[in-house]
């Protein structure tokens, strides 16, 4: 899903590939990965993909995690000729060095104990479509070296073969450090940093694209599978999701419109169906958000206190345990922070029912 300024004011939403990038004898159209766009930053990101797309040239995607870097990714590859090819992603963190190497390149049969039969590698499997490197700084200084040739020589190996296998898959390296930074402590390559610094896209953190915030938190709510029919945002609740800084970017809005909806039952006081979602069913982080948009470090802490102190109503020891401190720095910092409210009275009796640690 794709949305604009014009279609959050009711106009209709295309789910499609846009017609110009269609040919006749394509299959039927796939819908776009959903990539929400309503602040500037975020439709600028839309103009990129849509200009970069059509070319085969590797892209490079950077942000912080959370920020919907995947779906941007797969975008450029529904938006390209390549569109109707194999989409295949591998992620270089999820798994040891060794065994990335053999899922990116295959092996071939006795290249290694346990290899009965040869295998293809994600490099070969993507054929003529895109191959998606998430997290791409995670890879060893070896495999980015191997990764290096690949894509100047455009051919590559399976492990334990011998024989040359042309690349055609168009490469799209994804990550959320701080690459130059790798580069100056020797942890990521410099030859291949620059050789992936052809096309960057910077994704910029949800804190920056303010007017993403309510489009995104709506999007959640609509597609959410606890979610009423008809239920919206109260209008408390749009100041408080505003006023918050998401250090947990698109990732942690989703969650939160999630645990609302998991902490509000859909229901309102006495059991009538709710007609809107309030701070209630919210952490107190983003009540505390909704009244002061203070985002210094003490405010945050005092935040997340008061959200845990909610959840445990109170319970000193395990709200202590769960924020890794002592019961005595924890007094000191309800002290601190004038936490001596009555807690048990700030939790829905319906969400403590429901959740047996309560």
């Amino acid at each position: 899903m794709f949305l604009t300024r014009e279609t959050l004011k009711g106009a209709p939403v295309t789910d499609a590939v846009p017609s110009d990038v269609t040919d006749a004898a394509a299959e039927p159209l796939k819908p776009l990965p959903p990539f929400i766009a309503a602040d500037p930053a975020s439709l600028k990101l839309v103009e990129m993909a849509a200009k970069i797309a059509p070319t085969s040239t590797t892209v490079l995607i950077l942000g912080e995690s959370g920020t919907g870097k995947d779906q941007l990714a797969q975008r450029l590859h529904f938006l390209s000729p390549r569109r109707h090819q194999p989409l295949v992603k591998i992620d270089c963190s999820s798994l040891p060095s060794e065994l990335i190497e053999s899922e990116l390149f295959g092996y071939e049969k006795g290249a290694f104990t346990g290899a009965y039969q040869a295998k293809p590698g994600r490099l070969e499997l993507a054929g003529q479509g895109t191959l998606i490197l998430d997290e791409i700084a995670a890879l060893s200084l070896p495999l980015q070296a191997k990764l290096l040739r690949v894509i100047e020589d455009k051919t590559f190996e399976r492990l334990g073969g011998h024989a040359a296998i042309q690349i055609e898959a168009r490469l799209l390296a994804l990550t959320n450090i701080d690459l130059e930074r790798a580069v100056a402590q020797r942890a990521f390559r410099e030859d291949l940093y620059y050789r992936l610094f052809v096309l960057p896209i910077v994704v910029p953190p949800l804190r920056e694209r303010p007017a993403d915030i309510l489009p995104l938190a709506e999007h959640f709510l609509r597609t959410a599978a606890r979610a009423p029919a008809g239920i919206t945002l109260a209008p408390e609740l749009r100041q408080a999701l505003q006023a918050y800084a998401y250090p947990g970017n698109v990732r942690e809005l989703r969650n939160l419109v999630n645990r609302a909806l998991i902490w509000g039952g859909g229901e309102a006081v006495g059991g009538a169906p709710a007609a809107e979602l309030t701070l209630t069913s919210f952490p107190a982080y983003l009540a505390a958000a909704a009244a002061d948009a203070d985002l210094r470090l003490e405010a945050v802490e005092r935040a997340h206190i008061a959200a845990v102190l909610q959840r445990f109503r109170g319970r000193k020891q395990d709200a202590a345990a769960a924020l890794g401190i002592s019961p005595k720095t924890l007094l000191e910092k309800r002290r601190r922070y004038h936490l001596d409210l009555p807690w048990t009275d700030r939790v829905p009796a319906e969400a403590a029912k429901r959740d047996p640690r309560r």
